[in-house]
């Protein structure tokens, strides 16, 4: 047992990779709240594919994933906010997403961060350039790091201690200081060194509110009564639990879940967005909506569903019939009846979807 272990090297601990776990040691002392997911990407994932196959450029889905995050959190900006002092919060306007991105030095990909200011204002189509202009351009000094902010970081013990817990005091007065660094809320994508493995990342965040997008894999899934493969993927959702409670943070999550799924976004502002002539896999040549589809609608309220039916029809995956009261009945939708219909006409017309 007390045999030494001669074998080893000694080797650099690069300054960026020491930089990382000082600066995550600054929110170490909040409280955090995590979900665990599941989410069928089904649907976005297949008009990414057909998109490519039309013109050849694959769209990010990491820029789909902030454009979805940046809208739930514009719908429910208390999810960003940030404590300053001991009685206020700060709550942000836009919603700046905080991501990694990977550029080439040499050789060598390195991975910088990165912020996608005011995406709640963007499309995906503009998030999705920015990205890759981005990973075009050169690594920036430090990473992309303040060059005050790394140094101080990187100081030796005892001062490294007594940096941190000034830095402490400082955000807890003036958060701004590092949502102008690193955003106010982050993604991290682990799924890229897995794909076709599914599982959870987890971190303590480094934000109010941080996504982690893990592996995916498809998955038999129970859809309207049938078993069907889908494409699952493994979300972890970090909430910082001393500005948002349970419930609240549920209700964001739903809402999240149902922007992912139903594809949000993907046709808006994205050129060459041309939907294919041959019938959509999403339902039969007859006509008949498919199960999935429906159970996406069923998750929406009124007016996000009859959203999502004009945008379906858009990608094709609703067919463009001439009554869409066959959209909202039957076995598959079956909710007309129980609904208000002035409502539902209204909502029809400021979405276009002709009844």
């Amino acid at each position: 047992m007390d045999q030494k272990t001669e074998s080893y090297q000694i080797i650099d601990f690069p300054a960026e990779r020491r930089a990382m776990p000082a600066y995550l040691e600054l929110k170490s002392v909040r409280h955090v709240m995590y979900a665990l997911l599941d989410v069928d990407i089904t649907l976005p994932r297949r008009f990414i594919e057909e998109y490519k196959a039309k013109t050849g450029e694959k769209l990010s889905f990491t820029g789909y994933m902030a454009l979805c995050l940046a809208r739930a959190v514009d719908e429910n900006k208390t999810v960003q906010a940030y404590r300053k002092g001991s009685k206020q919060l700060i709550v942000f306007d836009d919603v700046d997403v905080g991501i990694m991105i990977e550029r080439k030095q040499g050789e060598s990909p390195v991975l910088t961060g990165y912020v996608i200011r005011a995406a709640n204002r963007k499309t995906v189509w503009e998030i999705h350039q920015e990205i890759r202009t981005t990973q075009l351009e050169p690594v920036p000094p430090n990473n992309g790091m303040p060059a005050w902010f790394r140094s101080a970081l990187l100081l030796p013990w005892p001062l490294s201690v007594q940096f941190k817990v000034f830095f402490r005091m400082i955000m807890l007065h003036n958060p701004t200081i590092v949502t102008s660094m690193g955003g106010t809320v982050g993604i991290s994508s682990v799924g890229m060194f897995g794909k076709g493995h599914a599982g959870w990342g987890i971190s303590s965040g480094s934000h109010a509110l941080d996504l982690i997008v893990g592996g995916t894999a498809r998955r038999q899934a129970e859809v309207e009564g049938r078993i069907e493969s889908r494409e699952m993927l493994s979300l972890t959702i970090i909430f910082d639990h001393d500005v948002i409670d349970g419930a609240p943070a549920a209700r964001f999550t739903r809402r999240l879940l149902e922007l992912i799924e139903s594809g949000y976004g993907l046709t808006e502002g994205t050129p060459q967005a041309v939907p294919s002539a041959e019938p959509s896999a999403a339902y039969n040549s007859s006509g008949t909506i498919k199960a999935h589809p429906a159970s996406v609608y069923r998750k929406l309220d009124i007016t996000n569903r009859i959203e999502a039916v004009a945008r379906d029809r858009q990608l094709d995956i609703l067919p463009n019939s001439s009554s869409s009261k066959l959209l909202f009945t039957g076995p598959y939708l079956n909710w007309w009846s129980d609904t208000d219909n002035e409502k539902i006409e209204e909502k029809c017309k400021a979405f276009k979807v002709v009844l």
